[in-house]
Formats: C-alpha cells, structure tokens, sequence
C-alpha cells in the first residue's frame, strides 16, 4: 500500500511539473510580474502604514518611567516634582509629532499672513528683543499690539517654562471634575467685577455641569476677555436697533476699536444674544463645539493650535495674545487655592515636541 501512495505522489508531482512545463513562457512571465507587483503594492502600504504611525499624534498616561528623556529632555523631572508635590494630579503626555523648530516658524511672522497669530501689548515692561524684527514698530488690533518676536514665543510655548506651580493650570484638562469647583471659588475671584453674585456663581457652575467644562476655567476666560469691570460688549451694545451681549469676545477682531466691537457686536447679533444669560450660555457653547471637542482642551492648546484636525495647524487658535494662557492660568489657579481644591483629582496634558533643544528656552 505504502508503495503505491509513493508511485501516485511521484506521478502528481511528474503530472505537475509537466503542466508547467507545457505553459508558455510569456505567460509565465506575466505571471511573475503580477506576483512582483501584489508584493509591491504590499510593501507600499506597509510602508506607508509605518509612516502615517510615525506622525500621528498620541496621547499617553505618564507612570513615571515611560518619557524618554534622551529623547524628550528636561520634562521628566518637572512632571515628577509636581507629582510629588501633588500626589492626586496626573499628567498625559501628548506627543504632537511636531518638530520644535517648524512649530515656532510656523507660530512666528509670515508674509502671507494679514495679522500675526501672536501679538504681544506694546509696553516696557517686555524685552525689546520680544518684538518682531520684520514687523518693526507695526501696531496691530487696536493698534496697542506688537508682533511677538521667536524668542518670545519659544519662551512662553516651551513646556518646560510652564511645568512649575506658578504656570502648570495652562495645561489643566478643561473638564467639569465634581468637587473640585464651587460656588465659593468662583466668588472668590468675582468679588468686585462684572460677574459679582451669588446667582452668577449658581450659573457658572450649571453652565460647567451642562457642558462639561471647568467652571473655572469659564469664569478665568471671561475675565480675561472683559477685565474686572466689564466692558461694553459684557455690559451690552446696541447693534441693529437691539442690544446685545458677546462676554467671551468672540469674533473680536479688527484693526481699530470701532471694527473690533462691531465684530463682535455683528456675532452676538447674528446668535440672539440678547441677555447676558443667553451670552454666557451661547460663550460655553461656543467654546466647547470649536475647541474643546476638536482636542483644544487646555488653555495652551486654544492659544497654540499644534493639535492636527485633517491638515489644519496654528491657525486654529482662540486669541492672539501670546500672554493670554498665562495669564488665564494665573487665575484659574487663584480659584483653586481660593477654594482649597488645588489639590483635588486634576489632570494636565503636556505637549511633547521633536528636536527639543537641551536648554529650556529664555526669556
């Protein structure tokens, strides 16, 4: 029996070799080259698949040991101080994929730009070396900004300028966290402006509720937008024949006062805003739609647009003040500490850039 399987296989395997043999060599050829390019397509798309990996942007929960600081150098040890510092904070490391220097390049002036993406207020009190070359003495907005300067952009864009206690709230994740905000808090900052109240603390607190959004992080941004006093655009102005309300400034741009509020004023026309309530409520809206559900959901990333949304970069971004996440950061932090919740379960996402220079970058 065995001796006749033998004799079959070797008669398949003649019959086989056989009917190759009797195949014409062209299409034996077209069959290798078909072959050749299935394996090329494959190839290809691998390829392109290790490519796309390469570039696209990450988000990790940082657990102590996994930051490459060969790599990424000078985060690892600010991350940890905070950490031990403030044992409930965490931190996500957002790996844009961006190299440092095309983001500031980016960032910085451009001739194809009408107005600059970072302004910084005319004054004294910055180094003269913080304004623009190219631009000179040029004012912008409402002719009180100057285009900021690299250095001064990589000074206050360098995340390790801002992973100390005085600036970490620019990378505080903007989410509603139960507890860690309260009415009391948000009185503790608007005691004397324009948001002064126990009813206007109840609906900064729902209005964070309802929208998942720190209410701190709501009532820092309108008084980064309108100051302590208010403004005519939080205090109401009449446009069309109606007054309206636009607290969050949007659509505040121009080049003079008058076209600046009439931006705006257009806007909030255009919505209905014709209370303050109706403002506050369409403001949170409005940033939770264009930003926060986008992955601009920290106050650096809404002032620095370095989150990929299809192959849209920078120019997604909620204000030209180059200073104006510090600063919002600044009081956001008040609040907490106000509130004694500086210490509750926050998270802050920091971006992690390519290429970054040893040396943290100077003021």
């Amino acid at each position: 029996m065995k001796i006749e399987k033998y004799i079959k296989l070797d008669n398949f395997k003649n019959n086989q070799n056989n009917l190759i043999r009797s195949i014409p060599i062209k299409f034996k050829i077209i069959f290798l080259i078909i072959i050749i390019v299935i394996i090329s397509i494959i190839i290809f798309f691998i390829n392109k698949a290790i490519q796309a990996e390469k570039v696209r942007q990450k988000y990790e929960l940082y657990d102590g040991i996994n930051l490459d600081e060969e790599i990424y150098p000078g985060y690892k040890e600010l991350i940890d101080n905070l950490k031990n510092t403030h044992p409930n904070w965490t931190f996500t490391l957002f790996y844009t994929k961006l190299d440092w220097e095309d983001v500031i390049s980016n960032e910085g002036h451009s001739d194809f730009r009408k107005n600059p993406l970072n302004l910084i207020p005319e004054s004294s009190n910055y180094p003269e070396d913080w304004r623009c070359e190219k631009d000179k003495d040029k004012r912008f907005d409402n002719g009180t900004w100057m285009c900021a300067s690299d250095k001064a952009i990589k000074y206050i864009m360098d995340p390790r300028n801002i992973l100390n206690e005085d600036n970490i709230f620019q990378f505080a994740e903007l989410k509603y966290t139960e507890g860690a905000q309260t009415e009391e808090g948000i009185k503790s900052l608007t005691d004397g402006t324009f948001l002064e109240g126990d009813e206007i603390a109840k609906a900064l607190i729902q209005a964070g509720k309802n929208a998942n959004l720190d209410a701190y992080f709501i009532t820092a941004r309108l008084i980064q937008e309108q100051g302590r006093k208010g403004t005519t655009l939080s205090k109401g102005y009449e446009y069309n024949g109606k007054i309206v309300y636009n607290p969050f400034n949007i659509r505040a741009t121009g080049n003079s006062k008058e076209e600046i509020l009439q931006n705006a004023a257009q806007y909030a026309y255009e919505q209905g805003w014709d209370s303050l309530d109706n403002a506050l409520i369409g403001g949170v809206e409005f940033v939770k739609a264009g930003y926060i559900n986008v992955g601009q959901n920290t106050l650096y990333l809404q002032k620095f647009d370095v989150v990929k949304q299809g192959d849209s970069l920078y120019t997604h971004q909620y204000m030209q003040n180059l200073l104006a996440a510090k600063s919002e950061a600044s009081n956001m932090r008040e609040i907490y500490e106000a509130s004694n919740t500086v210490d509750t379960n926050l998270n802050f996402i920091i971006p992690i850039y390519e290429n970054m220079p040893t040396q943290i970058s100077e003021e």
